[in-house]
C-alpha cells in the first residue's frame, strides 16, 4: 500500500505533461486578390509541426485560406510575445 501513492503521483505527473497546451504560429495565403497572414492557433493533437499542419489545413480551408508554413510549435509561455504580430489571427483558427 505504501508504494501505490508514489506510483499514482508519478503517473498523474506524466499524464498532465502529455496534455500540456500546445500552440503553433503559421503563415497562410488567400488568392484573388492575394492576401497573406501570420497567425497563432491552439493545437489539440500532438505538439509537433507535422500535427499542427494536419490540424490547421482544414480549419484554414473553411475560410478559403491555404496554409503556407508552420513557423514553429510552443507552449503557453510563447503566446504573449506573438499576440501583437498575429493581430486578428491570434487564436482565430
Amino acid at each position: 500500500m505504501k508504494h501505490i501513492l508514489p506510483l499514482i503521483l508519478a503517473l498523474s505527473a506524466v499524464a498532465s505533461t502529455a496534455q500540456a497546451d500546445c500552440y503553433a504560429d503559421y503563415k497562410a495565403k488567400r488568392d484573388d486578390p492575394l492576401r497573406l497572414h501570420y497567425g497563432v492557433a491552439e493545437i489539440l493533437d500532438v505538439c509537433s509541426e507535422q500535427a499542427a499542419a494536419a490540424e490547421l489545413e482544414p480549419r484554414l480551408a473553411k475560410d478559403d485560406w491555404q496554409l503556407l508554413s508552420i513557423e514553429g510549435v510552443f507552449d503557453e509561455t510563447g503566446l504573449e510575445e506573438r499576440e501583437e504580430s498575429a493581430g486578428e489571427f491570434y487564436l482565430r483558427y
